[in-house]
Parts: C-alpha cells; sequence; structure tokens
C-alpha cells in the first residue's frame, strides 16, 4: 500500500435505530426516504433515528418496477415503464407525461433510475428514451422483441415541476441501463450520468436557464458522485469495468462546473495492498471538506474485508482508515452534516469521524 494505510480514525457511535429494510437517502428539510420494493416513504430524520420508524410523514406505493423522487413539497415524481407523473402527498395524480416505452436493457422493460427535482421544487430533471421510426438515421443501439424495435439516443428532460411541461430538450450520448441524477443545493446546475453497456458511463452537468438547458461540461467513465457544499465542484468516480486493456483503475475526480479547466484527480489503487483484488464500492460526500470511500480490500494477511476510507474533499488525499468499534457492512448514508448512517440487515447506526 503506497499512501497512508497504518493511519486509523476513530468512528464514534452517535446512535442506532431498527434496520431500515430498504434504501435510505437523506432529504432536505431534515427528512430520510425509505425505499422499499414497491413503496417509497418519508420519514423525520431525526425521529427515524431515535426508533419511531413508523411515523411516516408521506408514502406512495408504486407499481412494479417504478422508482420515485421526493419532491421538497412532499410529492413525488415518479418513473414508469412508458411514463411520468407527479404525485401530491395525498396520492393525487398532479400530471402525466408519457414516452416512448423504455427497452430491454431490463426485463421485463422498467426505468434505469429515478428523475430529480430541484431544491427549490420548481424543476424535474429526467431521462426517457427515444424510439427510432422506419427509416430514422441511428444506429440500432437495443433491440426489444419480437417485435424489434430501434431505439436512438435518450433524452434528456427538463420539466416544469408544477405542469409536466417540457421546459428544454437535448440527447445524451447513451441508451441507459443505469441513470444518476443530481441537483447541487442552489438549484443553478444539475448533473446527470447515464450508463450504457460495453460503453460505461457517460456524465454531464447542466445549467437550466430561460432559453432551456446549457451543458457546462462533461466527461466519460466517470459516475457523478454528489455536489461538494458552498463550492462550484463536482464530485465524479470511475470504477474497475475492464472494457479495454488499461481499464482496471478506479479513480475519484472533482470538476469546478463553473472553470472546466480545474479539475483534480486521484487513483484509488493507490490505497490498494493488491490492486489486482482490491474493489472500490461508492465514495459520499460527507461535508464540505471530507469523502467517504468504500472498498473490499485483501490485506496481507487475512481475509477478505470491508473497508472505509476518509479523505479530504480538495485535494482527494487520504485521511485515513475508518476504525469502527464493531462491524459494519452495508450500505452508507450520507446525513449532510458530516455524520453518516451504515444500514445493514440487523441495524442502522449513526456514525461521526473522531
Amino acid at each position: 500500500m503506497r499512501d497512508v494505510g497504518n493511519v486509523r480514525l476513530d468512528a464514534v457511535l452517535l446512535g442506532a435505530a431498527p434496520p431500515v429494510r430498504g434504501a435510505a437517502e437523506a432529504l432536505t428539510g431534515g427528512r430520510l426516504a425509505v425505499r422499499r420494493p414497491g413503496r417509497i416513504e418519508v420519514h423525520a430524520q431525526e425521529g427515524f433515528l431515535a426508533g419511531a420508524t413508523d411515523a411516516v410523514l408521506a408514502s406512495l406505493d408504486l407499481h412494479p418496477h417504478e422508482c420515485a423522487a421526493v419532491a421538497p413539497d412532499g410529492g413525488f415524481i415518479v418513473a414508469g415503464s412508458a411514463g411520468l407523473r407527479a404525485v401530491t402527498d395525498r396520492g393525487a395524480v398532479r400530471w402525466e407525461l408519457p414516452h416512448d416505452p423504455w427497452h430491454s436493457g431490463h426485463r421485463p422493460p422498467r426505468p434505469p433510475g429515478a428523475p430529480a427535482v430541484s431544491p427549490c421544487g420548481r424543476h424535474v430533471a429526467a431521462v426517457v428514451p427515444t424510439l427510432l421510426a422506419d427509416g430514422d438515421p441511428g444506429e440500432v443501439a437495443v433491440y426489444d422483441g419480437p417485435p424489434r424495435l430501434r431505439y436512438g439516443q435518450d433524452h434528456l428532460l427538463l420539466l416544469d415541476a408544477a405542469t409536466g411541461r417540457i421546459r428544454a430538450r437535448r440527447p445524451v450520448a447513451a441508451v441507459s441501463d443505469r441513470v444518476a441524477l443530481l441537483w447541487r443545493a442552489d438549484a443553478e446546475v444539475f448533473a446527470v450520468s447515464c450508463w450504457t453497456a460495453w460503453y460505461s458511463w457517460t456524465s454531464y452537468w447542466v445549467r437550466p436557464g430561460a432559453a432551456g438547458v446549457e451543458v457546462a461540461g462533461g466527461t466519460a467513465f466517470h459516475e457523478v458522485v454528489g455536489f461538494l457544499p458552498a463550492s462550484s465542484r463536482l464530485l465524479t468516480m470511475r470504477r474497475a469495468e475492464h472494457l479495454t486493456l488499461d481499464d482496471d483503475r478506479y479513480q475519484l475526480a472533482w470538476h469546478d462546473v463553473s472553470d472546466p479547466s480545474l479539475t483534480e484527480t486521484y487513483d484509488l489503487d493507490r490505497l490498494s495492498w493488491d490492486p489486482d483484488e482490491d474493489d472500490f464500492g461508492d465514495a459520499h460526500v460527507l461535508d464540505a471538506s471530507r469523502i467517504l470511500v468504500t472498498a473490499d480490500q485483501v490485506p496481507p494477511e487475512g481475509p477478505l474485508e470491508h473497508t472505509h476510507w476518509l479523505l479530504d474533499a480538495s485535494s482527494l488525499r487520504p485521511l485515513g482508515r475508518l476504525r469502527y468499534p464493531l462491524p459494519v457492512r452495508g450500505d452508507v448514508v450520507p446525513l449532510g452534516d458530516g455524520t453518516w448512517l451504515t444500514c445493514d440487515d440487523a441495524a442502522t447506526h449513526h456514525w461521526s469521524a473522531g
């Protein structure tokens, strides 16, 4: 290991709650979203972490293979196999927007990711598929048949959250099997990543405006992870996908969305005892100064172990490995205040760095 592998940072247990039984996500306004198969719930974060997991602020039952984002007003924006719809916190449909059906990248066809609502609640960013008619130019990227359907590039939509009206539409270089969308806290920039089989990730950062959307920059092979608070920097992560002979790297990068010439990268393999065996899972922005990276690593002596690293958000250099007082596995959920959750089948634990 070529960096600070022996530096240990204590993780301080702040509390424990029952297991989430789903995927959790921190929301604005001290709320927590919990996604379960066929259902999404919104909880008060403080109450949930105190054990009041039955105190639901809002919820929505979803059809199989739908996914949803929570709006700041407590409503939901739902992506289905052939359309988007807005639903109030009482379950009333506010608007619906049909689109071409998703292709067979998933079976049965389903959206590859949820849309994203701006923090101000005015805009919705979404990615939708595009069917090609006979004679239309473009590659036959995906077959779905019979009948065999031809798909072109997906389209990025910017919608009016109140009405569903399309404010802007532009093609992206992807036929997506996975999509990640996120907004900066000031709602002036959003980022989108689309993953296409055999082509990896294509990512953009975009500014909404009166005339539509302006693509301020982009990158390939990297998935957007999060915006660094109180800055113009966007964090992205590259994972080893072995698409080419030299594509066995794990890498972090930040990009300045206001100045494309400013960027910083860090090769995560520098943290490995054995780069051929170690895998890095995800990166999470904890606050303006720290990033948490998860990894499965094989030490020089001993079995595979689950490891969490803290990195400096500005330099992307490692600060050290986290040392937990109890075994930790499962998902990591950053809460935006420098603390985070670890979620597994046994419990939900709340942590800070000592």
